[in-house]
């Protein structure tokens, strides 16, 4: 599935920022605050604009797992906007700082924006969480009380046409989560690669049934223009699955293999836990079964290798009702927790 992490619209007024509310408006808690980012309608700021904005998934369940406290450095693996980034430095004391790491400039650049309050509590690095103990030792730090990696497309990326990463609106196939980082976008997998290994790319990627009759529509359907034309060669050879459509799989293999994301989580499970400090945690949110199962494997692997670490969730966590509710897309999220030390530490 194509995840976007959730959205909540708000009606912004015009550029005096007077009469801010948001639909279905309830207290904000320590840790939900979103960004209210004043946005022209392009006639002078009369009347209510309507804006999307980004809500992180399970908030309080990442906090209560993380423990966070008065002091220490925890990081964002997977900063996107900022919204768990947030809540962590509202929950914790002023000798809380949060290192954020993202491989998208535009992330990063409206994190910066969002978070600019905490002013040095928060450090920003662009990269892979792959890179955590590079990012670590430059910034003279041994260790880290906590980690966080929240997987998957943002919904930024997600509903960004020039991105790529969506049929909802025609864009380029890049999909690129760092425009600069690589060379290889979806529209070379797609337009230049074999049937066999486009084939390969979607059944490994999505495990997709019908990924050979997809591949074989994708040569022969060449050249592939734009987000739109995948989405429709896609559509005629793929049955509509109730409400999924037939392509978010395909575009699932294909953001999957541009960005190497299975491989720089493969990593991470191994690199990440010996930087957490005695008593740090580390949570990852899934959302599909690929990821899902490195981090399980990786989390059970590794407490039975070694005693230090222990599974502080046993089966995942899932996201309460009401959450579901107010947002469909945290739906198949699922929360793994792992801790260094002994119990209560």
């Amino acid at each position: 599935m194509l995840l976007a992490r959730q959205v909540l619209t708000v009606a912004l007024k015009g550029p005096d920022g007077m009469g801010l509310r948001k639909r279905g408006a309830r207290k904000r808690q320590p840790g939900s605050l979103l960004p209210m980012r004043k946005k022209s309608d392009g006639q002078g700021g009369a009347g209510p604009v309507e804006q999307k904005l980004h809500e992180p998934v399970m908030v309080q369940e990442v906090l209560d797992l993380l423990a966070v406290g008065e002091e220490g450095l925890y990081v964002d693996g997977t900063l996107g906007s900022g919204g768990h980034a947030e809540a962590i430095l509202r929950k914790g004391g002023p000798g809380v700082k949060v290192l954020g790491i993202d491989r998208d400039p535009e992330a990063l650049s409206r994190a910066r924006e969002r978070l600019a309050i905490f002013r040095d509590r928060l450090i920003v690095r662009r990269g892979s969480y792959a890179q955590l103990h590079l990012f670590l030792e430059e910034l003279g730090y041994s260790r880290a009380r906590g980690v966080l990696l929240d997987l998957g497309a943002s919904y930024e990326q997600l509903t960004s046409p020039t991105r790529g990463f969506s049929f909802r609106e025609s864009g380029p196939l890049d999909m690129r989560f760092d425009p600069d980082g690589s060379e290889l976008t979806a529209h070379q997998i797609v337009n230049f690669w074999s049937q066999e290994a486009i084939e390969e790319v979607i059944r490994r990627n999505s495990q997709e049934p019908l990924a050979s009759r997809i591949a074989r529509s994708i040569v022969r359907n060449r050249p592939i223009k734009d987000t739109h034309h995948l989405a429709e060669i896609v559509s005629r050879v793929v049955p509509r699955r109730g409400r999924i459509h037939p392509a978010t799989r395909v575009f699932q293999a294909l953001r999957i293999e541009v960005n190497q994301e299975l491989d720089h989580l493969r990593r991470a499970m191994d690199s990440i836990p010996p930087c957490l400090e005695d008593g740090g945690r580390m949570c990852v949110i899934a959302y599909h079964s690929l990821e899902d199962g490195i981090v399980k494997r990786a989390m059970k692997g590794l407490a039975s290798r070694d005693p230090s670490f222990r599974i502080l969730t046993p089966k995942p966590l899932r996201p309460k009702p009401e959450e579901v509710s107010r947002n469909p897309s945290a739906r198949s999220a699922r929360l793994r927790a792992l801790a260094r030390g002994a119990e209560g530490g």
